[in-house]
């Protein structure tokens, strides 16, 4: 398996590619973990999406960051976190069915979180040579918000910013961003019965993007807080669509 670990920047990853040696990818997709997931969560995405659209096989690189704060504290050994949550109040909305309205809050460490996530890009962009508009920012719930806040603060728009069972926070701050950037392609999909990340969330988050004239490609599915096959699909279509090998 052409899967290869190392640190750039301030973080540890995993970058998966079948490209010839010394030929540079049209695209890196940058995909983001979720809260309590190991580093290397979302690895096997890589395969799936070359194994459905072979043509992406020599165009396409996949980085997987781990994120930077270690879970093992908590029980979780070998799990990751980009910045802590209350876990005790997450399983007690889950347990009570009562919807967990983050717009208000701007999580204690999601900007510290950013700030190491960006420096990661950046030296990624620069050890690649390539181009903002020519890389994916991917994550999965807490990996899509952390990916979300970077992207609207990036000083040339991404290729797209994909975004599974993810919500919207910090309202103010992020219409704000999106007023003033450039737009960009977005994809979203979450569960109607994500007990996680509530689907209103979702919507609200879509809501935002489309307000501040952003176009999204929003999957609605029966299911709980994962990535459906819907999913894949259409980030296999987007990656086909950037890279020019439809």
């Amino acid at each position: 398996m052409p899967l290869t670990t190392k640190t750039i920047g301030p973080l540890s990853c995993q970058i998966y590619d079948k490209l010839p040696p010394g030929q540079s990818p049209k695209i890196i997709t940058i995909i983001s973990h979720g809260f309590g997931a190991p580093g290397d969560d979302l690895v096997p995405l890589g395969s799936e999406v070359l194994r459905k659209y072979p043509a992406l096989a020599e165009q396409v690189r996949f980085v997987f960051p781990a994120a930077p704060l270690s879970l093992v504290e908590m029980g979780i050994p070998g799990g990751r976190a980009w910045w802590m949550l209350d876990v005790a109040e997450l399983n007690a909305a889950i347990a009570s069915g009562n919807i967990r309205d983050q717009r208000n809050k701007t999580p204690d460490g999601l900007l510290e979180a950013a700030q190491k996530f960006r420096e990661f890009v950046d030296a990624l962009q620069k050890e690649s040579g390539l181009p903002l508009s020519q890389f994916v920012l991917a994550g999965f719930s807490q990996g899509s918000m952390i990916s979300t806040e970077v992207a609207l603060n990036l000083p040339q728009p991404p290729a797209a910013l994909v975004l599974w069972s993810s919500t919207l926070l910090c309202e103010q701050r992020w219409t704000s961003l999106a007023e003033k950037a450039e737009k960009f392609p977005i994809q979203q999909s979450h569960g109607t019965q994500d007990p996680i990340l509530p689907f209103d969330g979702a919507i609200w988050l879509k809501d935002m993007f489309e307000q501040n004239q952003f176009a999204v490609d929003f999957s609605e599915f029966m299911g709980p807080h994962t990535i459906p096959e819907i999913a894949l699909e259409k980030f296999g279509t987007l990656l086909t669509g950037l890279t020019g090998t439809d």
